[in-house]
């Protein structure tokens, strides 16, 4: 059994003198410079995924990836001369170093959500051919920020620039539905007339509603903010896990149909936690653990 003094000890060791007194020339074959950082990138994602308030140890770090305990600590010390790992004296085990707090504090202040998003949305209006919107969150509205339009001769009249009220846009439920129950009273106290006939003007449908986006991951606006038109969203989620913005599929309903709405509902999210995982999110991770409700729910507005 390896002990955590085993594990201090364990050093690669250095080959013995010649006779002569001198150390022999090791002739050691050149090494794969890409296949070492890929390993030692993968013990700092070991580290960072089984850490806690201890540590890792060298045992398991070697046993979990299935390479030797001296090649770990050779990948391991350049890890921690550039302070991304540190390793307890006593116990010899691993963490993260603070080298990584800078990295990351460098990546999420170089981000931008709609260059972020520029790619995902685009590449989703390839797939389902309508038009895909980007909006963020501001003072119980959304903004519009992107639009990327269809073929069709009919266009939706949304802009890049245009606020709307939250409660009204798939966008808006998408975002309203993870923020919490201070933001949804900030939005019934400051009123929910209708743009259409299907506006949900009820707090207590709009907090179904909100429940059932929770439990299938996207939002719809059946004919709600537009007579005619059709709308299913999903959640960015910031580095904090905060909703913070939201992209949506809109287009007609002789288009999107009932059927079609429950067909991209699920691309729209995958699409919003693509976005969410390269802003820091560790959402996407949690909902592939904790998996998701498929289908209709009830008390919602799902077509």
């Amino acid at each position: 059994m390896t002990t955590d003094q085993d594990e201090r000890n364990d050093q690669p060791r250095r080959r013995a003198a010649s006779p002569g007194g001198a150390a022999p020339r090791e002739r050691e074959k050149p090494r794969n410079q890409s296949s070492s950082l890929r390993r030692a990138l993968a013990v700092l994602d070991h580290v960072r995924e089984n850490t806690d308030t201890r540590g890792v140890s060298l045992t398991r770090i070697a046993d979990d990836l299935g390479i030797s305990k001296s090649t770990v600590l050779r990948l391991a010390q350049p890890l921690i001369d550039g302070d991304l790992l540190t390793r307890d004296r006593e116990t010899g085990w691993f963490r993260l170093g603070h080298g990584v707090l800078r990295l990351g504090q460098a990546y999420l202040s170089s981000l931008d959500i709609r260059s972020v998003a520029a790619d995902p949305l685009r590449r989703l209006q390839h797939v389902v051919g309508e038009t895909c919107h980007l909006v963020v969150y501001d003072a119980l509205e959304v903004l519009y920020i992107d639009k990327v339009e269809n073929e069709h001769n009919v266009r939706m009249a949304s802009r890049v620039g245009m606020r709307m009220p939250a409660y009204r846009t798939a966008v808006g439920k998408a975002i309203l539905a993870w923020l919490g129950d201070e933001e949804f009273q900030a939005v019934v106290a400051a009123g929910m007339p209708p743009a259409t006939e299907r506006t949900i003007t009820d707090p207590a449908r709009l907090a179904a509603e909100l429940e059932r986006v929770r439990r299938t991951g996207y939002a719809v606006d059946d004919r709600e903010n537009e007579p005619e038109v059709r709308c299913v969203a999903a959640p960015v989620f910031d580095h904090n896990d905060r909703a913070v913005g939201a992209l949506s599929v809109s287009g007609l309903t002789s288009r999107m149909t009932p059927a079609r709405v429950r067909e991209v509902g699920p691309m729209v999210e995958r699409a919003g936690l693509e976005i969410s995982r390269v802003l820091g999110s560790t959402r996407p991770r949690r909902r592939r653990i904790e998996g998701r409700t498929e289908g209709r729910t009830e008390g919602g507005n799902q077509p």
